[in-house]
């Protein structure tokens, strides 16, 4: 396979550098395809491995603005794609000054609806897709084959430009075969040692290397460590920045800042038991 220069996985791995973002080869690669084929990018991994961090980094990479689904379930169209603003049509209505309540004027755009209608495009990211319900899912169909919506009231709404689209999923729940069949796929997983502390010096790049490889070493210790909610990349970015602040790698500071990285109490246990094990870099 040939790639162009503006496709190369090398060149997309600089870009996302520069706006912050350490990425592996391959997952520029399949972020370089998503950009070029126009074809939604399903990642999924852990929780706080970095994928809805790499959908805001390439919002900056391409200048355009990013448009953010959050999912929870009972997520429907009317939080999703629009709702009408009923308030409004009324008062008209009464007013004698509506001549079609079902028009422009009484829409309210959701987040998949203000993607499709950005003038210039932008980087559409549906966050945690996985917590939604298979309701959902099909509601999103539509518009993953075709960049398009259907307003049963007024009109079909296509993309002038079609959004760049990021789905992420911790896999809290399967999601369809229908769902992936639209989509890119590839799995995030914790960064390795080198990328994470090409991470942490590129944020807080006032620390000594050898302090970066020790706050790394910890946390990805600590993620082997069968823990309810492991630390994330962006745990460690907040224990490196403590750190920065005026630590010394001693039992003391550890156990006093593990809120840093640590966000359950049963985790607080199992942790501050193992502290040795962090000193030693075991």
């Amino acid at each position: 396979m040939s790639w162009t220069n503006e496709r190369s996985p090398g060149n997309w791995s600089r870009m996302l550098e520069d706006a912050g973002y350490v990425a592996d080869e391959g997952l520029a690669v399949m972020v370089g395809l998503t950009v070029s084929l126009h074809r939604p990018l399903l990642l999924e991994g852990p929780a706080g491995a970095g994928k809805t961090s790499l959908a805001e980094a390439v919002a900056l990479v391409l200048r355009k603005p990013l448009v953010r689904l959050q999912c929870f379930e009972g997520l429907d169209a009317t939080h999703a794609l629009y709702d009408w603003n009923y308030h409004k049509q009324m008062v008209d209505l009464a007013r004698g000054d509506a001549t079609d309540v079902f028009s422009e004027a009484y829409l309210l755009e959701r987040p998949l609806m203000r993607a499709l209608r950005s003038r210039d495009g932008c980087v559409l990211l549906i966050d945690e897709v996985d917590r939604a319900d298979e309701a959902f899912e099909a509601l999103l169909l539509e518009f993953l084959a075709g960049y398009q919506i259907t307003v049963p009231e007024w009109r079909t709404v296509t993309a002038d430009q079609a959004p760049i689209v990021f789905l992420t999923s911790n896999r809290t729940r399967g999601l369809s075969d229908a769902l992936r069949r639209r989509c890119l796929y590839t799995y995030v997983s914790w960064p390795d040692m080198g990328r994470e502390c090409a991470i942490v010096r590129r944020s807080v790049p006032g620390l000594d290397d050898e302090v970066v490889r020790r706050i790394v070493g910890a946390v990805q210790a600590m993620r082997g460590w069968e823990l309810l909610k492991p630390p994330g990349v962006a745990e460690t970015l907040d224990w490196a920045r403590a750190f920065e602040l005026g630590g010394e790698w001693s039992e003391p500071w550890i156990r006093g800042t593990l809120g840093c990285v640590i966000k359950e109490i049963l985790d607080f246990d199992v942790v501050t038991s193992r502290i040795p094990e962090l000193l030693d870099g075991t």
